[in-house]
């Protein structure tokens, strides 16, 4: 492991039964993440992913990767975009990150999160243990 290295890209897929069980998960029943006519009546394309939930893909591609929840140290990101969740289809949040620096047994990396190919995370960093 080298500074550049490229970790293998994850796909995960969300549809409108995940946002359903994440909703009663996390008891967020915001209608934007799960009736289409109230999120386009407050001008948004479609149901869109809770944010919580594109973050805990994204952290579980960072915890598989460092080994373990444990072994993150640091973790953070902003929402750039939202994840459109169109009614009977999976969509994908596609994740991948790049080391960029490696000092005193940590590994920092910066994260890339898409979904249909557009950018929905931004300033997407992460710090484990090596």
């Amino acid at each position: 492991m080298e500074v550049g290295t490229v970790l293998p890209e994850q796909i995960f897929f969300i549809n409108r039964a995940m946002l359903t069980s994440y909703a009663d998960a996390s008891g967020d029943q915001n209608p934007i993440h799960q009736n289409e006519e109230f999120a386009r009546s407050v001008g948004l394309p479609n149901v869109i992913a809770h944010g919580m939930l594109t973050m805990a893909l994204v952290g579980k591609y960072i915890s598989d990767f460092a080994g373990g929840a444990a072994n993150v140290l640091e973790f953070g990101a902003r929402f750039t975009k939202p994840v459109n969740i169109p009614a009977g289809e999976n969509v994908d949040l596609t994740v991948s990150a790049t080391v960029s620096e490696i000092v005193d047994g940590k590994i920092s990396l910066t994260v890339s999160a898409t979904s249909a190919g557009v950018k929905v995370l931004g300033m997407a960093k992460a710090v484990v243990r090596k």
